[in-house]
């Protein structure tokens, strides 16, 4: 059989190969992408996960913030994102800590209830006002060619946000800045998600709280009208409008970097070989080190995920906050900056947590089109939960792994109770077969049914956004093989579901330095 060749063949069709296949293909280029599973999307897609149950649940992946409005408006995706307007809400005792975009009076008062004043709220303003700018400029240069260090710093130009976001450990930062440990522990959250590190000795956490905040300029985590998948299908639409092919059901064998061609399996199990001008790699660098007949380093991810849904919103042990509104941002379970540390501690000593630091929120409070008619009438909702300093080490060893899972669950759930009026149990949904309405994830799990090596969300520790040595192109995408490209969140400025790597991979096939 003859060998087909394209200008770029794109192995995996997540939302970064899809971004890269929508501009390679209007740019007039002939491309192929191939996906492993039985359909696009990776981790950003939508499922009906409770048999019975019509709620499309964002599975993996929940929200969106560093997909920059360039990319929509250049592809012409028909996207709704949704700013949510109670960023956060902390319960503290019989009260909490609300954060209100739209009413600063409100989140003052809230500040005092919890603080005693409103030192730590000026401090808060500050901050986040330092952190706002930093967004307004670095946001831009992540769809540009890399600058080093010296370029990127003046193009922060201010040397305090400088030290306190990129020098020195972002926990000093915030211990020298606030002094309520719930406030401290706030602010410390982005440093962590997805990622098992000591904010106040490690610098990851610092790279994690630079993407959770940068994201499109403003560092807005928005809800997406219809799931994760809706944007995901919105991304294949315009690869497809633009004439690219996308192929599911064909997994990936291997990748010669040299000839560019790429071997792949159909669902039929027939093996078949096409070639490629550039082959872009929107697979985990340890899945493209396999491909290359490399050993790979397999990352570990720190994180239990619980998606569920609920018959009712919770009573909360706060009279003055409407449970819809604390539960339509985010929703922080005993992530004081103490309880922080100690779940940290216990987690690297080979431990699940007495106490599991999470957070909750809400999508249908935001979008109620991700449930059926007669669940919105009900008055049901979806809950999902993240859970912090879960790693795999915990639940790696085949004897006793299963049990760490239903453990780890257990606590995470009796964290949850602890901060409510009353059991989250008591708000599950029931699906037809009598069973509750929620599933777990641990990052075993995760590699064992979504091919992600170690369960890593951001398939390895997260870069700066600036070249350093040995960096081999101008994008941060480029590898040492002239025809090879990655193109997910495993290049440099990777990360969540942003673009931003299959936007830089494809200049880096139309733009060559």
């Amino acid at each position: 059989m003859p060998r087909s060749h394209y200008d770029a063949v794109i192995a995996g069709a997540g939302h970064n190969g899809l971004v890269a296949a929508a501009y390679l293909a209007r740019a007039g280029r002939r491309v192929l992408v191939l996906e492993r599973l039985g359909h696009v999307g990776g981790l950003a897609v939508s499922a009906r996960a409770f048999p019975g149950v019509d709620a499309r649940l964002s599975r993996y992946s929940y929200l969106v913030s560093l997909l920059p409005t360039k990319i929509v408006k250049e592809l012409g995706l028909g996207l709704d994102l949704r700013r949510r307007r109670f960023s956060s809400y902390t319960p503290v005792g019989g009260t909490g800590l609300l954060v209100d975009t739209a009413d600063e009076g409100r989140t003052a008062a809230s500040f005092a209830a919890v603080t005693g004043g409103r030192a730590d709220l000026d401090a808060w303003t500050r901050f986040y006002g330092m952190v706002g700018e930093v967004a307004r400029r670095v946001a831009p240069t992540l769809l540009e060619p890399l600058r080093d260090r010296t370029a990127l710093r003046a193009v922060v130009g201010d040397d305090e946000a400088w030290r306190d976001l990129f020098e020195r450990p972002v926990g000093e930062t915030v211990a020298e800045r606030f002094a309520d440990d719930t406030v401290r522990g706030v602010v410390l959250t982005d440093a962590l998600i997805g990622t098992f590190a000591d904010p106040s000795a490690d610098l990851l956490a610092n790279r994690c709280f630079l993407y959770h905040v940068v994201g499109d300029g403003t560092g807005d985590w928005n809800v997406p009208v219809g799931g994760m998948g809706a944007v995901t299908a919105e991304l294949a639409e315009a690869a497809r409008r633009g004439g690219a092919e996308i192929r599911t059901d064909a997994e990936v064998l291997g990748i010669d970097p040299g000839t560019g061609e790429v071997a792949f399996r159909d669902d039929g199990g027939a093996e078949h070989t096409v070639t490629g001008g550039r082959v872009l790699a929107n697979v985990p660098p340890a899945v493209l080190a396999r491909l290359l007949g490399e050993e790979p380093e397999v990352p570990e991810g720190a994180q239990l995920k619980i998606n569920m849904v609920l018959s009712r919103l919770p009573r909360l042990k706060d009279p003055a906050v409407d449970p819809a509104e604390a539960f339509s941002g985010t929703f922080h379970i005993n992530e004081g900056r103490d309880q922080l540390a100690a779940a940290y501690a216990q987690a690297a000593a080979g431990r699940i947590p007495d106490l599991p630091p999470a957070e909750v929120y809400c999508h249908s409070l935001t979008d109620p089109s991700i449930l059926g008619p007669s669940l919105r009438e009900a008055g049901a909702y979806t809950m999902t939960l993240f859970g912090l300093h879960m790693p795999a080490r915990l639940f790696r060893d085949p004897r006793t792994g299963a049990e760490a899972a239903r453990e780890a669950v257990r606590r995470t759930l009796a964290s949850v109770d602890a901060v409510l009026a009353e059991p989250i149990e008591d708000c599950l949904l029931r699906a037809p077969s009598g069973e509750p309405c929620l599933e777990a994830k641990t990052p075993v799990d995760l590699e064992r049914e979504a091919g992600l090596p170690g369960g890593h969300i951001f398939h390895r520790d997260l870069s700066w956004p600036y070249a350093e040595p040995g960096d081999h192109g101008p994008w941060g995408v480029e590898t040492p093989y002239e025809r090879l490209l990655l193109c997910g969140a495993g290049a440099r400025r990777g990360g969540g579901v942003s673009g931003i790597p299959g936007h830089n991979a494809a200049m880096a096939v139309l733009k060559p330095s």
